[in-house]
């Protein structure tokens, strides 16, 4: 079976660093908070080109504590993705905000002309969370141009976007901060979870630095009511040391490996949503479209030519039962959110991924009808 995430795979590349990173952990003999994760933190700065990077327990707390750092709480709400994962809405619900949702454009993202739409109408709306989803970017003028028109402040999404620019922009450059995650699937990801927020202003930097360790200032000196949200020292080591240095080449063969199916998948039945305008992707994923009708019938056609194929996401999210009660969710009915995730399969798209393994999955592809 041809995998959408290949970890075996990845294990015998980096095991051996990996297994230095945990060994010079354990010499160190400091497990939390510790010189790993300082320079973890000062490596993911540099590569995001960001002068802050905080690392945390994982890219829902990630979010969560930029909201709460940025005075979000109770009777505020939130403009953000109708797809995404469930830890984008639930982090806002978390600080007791209320999520609206603007709908998504033709490729699943935001659509940024609904949401100044929505701002217009809503000037109660004081952030904003868009997500950078499937690897591709957003348009960074535009989201700028919201910002400054509207005056609301930015938390980007980079959960399935590191690496991915606008025409040259890397995601994150134009929020006040941004959400990171490391979970295991993400295209950098640890052994485990993991997040970490991005801040331009050392004065940001140093509130999340406190909510994540409790509200400390210092040992045992609580500012404010925090949290334990910390990334994990080994985590950090073994991201350093194993993983971030090859990111870039994990990068560029996600890249290559979508350029051969933009290429060469001709099926009629599967609808390519392809790369938006200016978007130089990093490819976390590869959605198509089927007819949703027939979605079933599709994900057995490609478990039977040996290629696993996922739902990402199968509900919009203004279609969760958790998302119920949120009165003020209703910035959109979301109509084409919901087709979206009603039609989307994810095909496997991972470094790891052989040619031939490619061109198998590109042969399931154009044998479905």
């Amino acid at each position: 079976m041809i995998l959408l995430n290949d970890f075996k795979r990845q294990w015998a590349e980096t095991g051996a660093d990996v297994m230095q990173a945990v060994q010079a952990v354990g010499e160190s003999g400091w497990f939390i908070l510790g010189q790993s994760v300082k320079d973890f933190e000062t490596d993911l700065a540099r590569f995001w080109g960001l002068p802050h990077a905080i690392g945390v327990a994982s890219g829902l707390d990630a979010i969560e504590l930029s909201l709460r750092a940025m005075g979000c709480g109770p009777g505020e709400f939130v403009l953000t993705s109708p797809i995404s994962a469930f830890a984008t809405p639930l982090a806002i619900l978390k600080t007791g905000a209320t999520p609206v949702f603007a709908d998504s454009d033709s490729y699943g993202l935001i659509d940024l002309e609904e949401c100044r739409e929505i701002l217009k109408a809503r000037p109660e709306i004081k952030y904003f969370i868009p997500v950078h989803l499937y690897g591709h970017s957003l348009d960074a003028g535009a989201l700028a141009s919201i910002r400054d028109e509207f005056g609301v402040q930015i938390i980007e999404d980079c959960a399935q976007s590191i690496g991915a620019k606008h025409n040259g922009v890397m995601t994150g450059a134009t929020g006040r901060m941004v959400a990171a995650s490391f979970y295991p699937t993400t295209n950098l990801g640890a052994l485990g979870d993991g997040g970490a927020v991005l801040a331009k202003s050392g004065e940001d930097a140093e509130k999340i630095r406190q909510l994540r360790d409790y509200g400390q200032s210092s040992k045992y000196r609580h500012e404010v009511i925090g949290y334990n949200s910390r990334l994990d020292e080994l985590q950090a080591a073994i991201m350093k040391t194993a993983f971030l240095p090859r990111l870039p080449k994990w990068t560029d063969a996600r890249r290559s490996l979508a350029a051969k199916y933009l290429k060469n998948i001709s099926s009629p039945g599967l609808k390519i949503p392809g790369i938006p305008k200016g978007s130089e992707s990093c490819w976390h994923l590869f959605p198509v479209l089927v007819e949703k009708s027939r979605k079933a019938e599709a994900m057995a056609h490609f478990k039977a030519k040996g290629v696993q194929v996922a739902e990402h996401y199968p509900l919009a999210l203004i279609e969760q039962p958790a998302l119920d009660p949120c009165q003020g969710k209703l910035g959109s009915n979301c109509d084409r959110a919901k087709e979206f995730c009603h039609r989307e399969l994810s095909l496997p798209i991972h470094p790891y991924l052989t040619d031939d393994e490619a061109a198998q999955v590109i042969a399931a592809c154009n044998a479905w009808r």
